[in-house]
């Protein structure tokens, strides 16, 4: 069995973020998305809110699962038997930036990471240009799954 766990925040979940999930179904037999906690930072939607948008948005999808972690990703995976990490690339800089995190988690594992390029059309979202058009008040509804709404 190919599983895969798909670590962010997503704060929130993007378009992007959409996109790489659908295309990765076909890869694997079962896919864990996994929202991480990080004390130090602060979100903007809560841990529930966020979790609520991922399983609303693949409730359909009896493949793929949410799950909210702590601590190291990789440890999260040998618990989970999963044996791929799954992660987007938009540019450059989130290649120079996850190859570095992809090579230590080879070091310290035998998880492989698998690295999908976001499509053209999403290329530019991002969770922080999101919460930006939020705060400012901007039509977010387009950048986003039709889960992802402030009520």
């Amino acid at each position: 069995m190919r599983k895969a766990v798909f670590p962010g925040s997503f704060d929130p979940l993007t378009l992007g973020h959409l996109d790489i999930i659908k295309r990765s179904i076909p890869l694997f037999d079962e896919i864990v998305i996994a929202i991480g906690v990080n004390a130090d930072k602060k979100y903007m939607f809560s841990l529930e809110e966020r979790k609520r948008f991922i399983e609303e948005t693949f409730k359909e999808k009896p493949t793929i699962s949410v799950i909210t972690y702590e601590g190291l990703t990789i440890e999260l995976c040998k618990k989970l038997k999963a044996e791929f990490i799954l992660r987007g690339l938009r540019n450059p800089a989130d290649f120079e930036f996850e190859k570095a995190i992809a090579h230590t988690n080879r070091r310290l594992s035998k998880i492989e990471t698998i690295f999908l390029l976001t499509a053209a059309n999403t290329s530019f979202i991002s969770s922080s240009i999101v919460r930006d058009v939020i705060r400012n008040g901007g039509d977010y509804k387009v950048l986003v799954p039709d889960a992802v709404r402030i009520k």
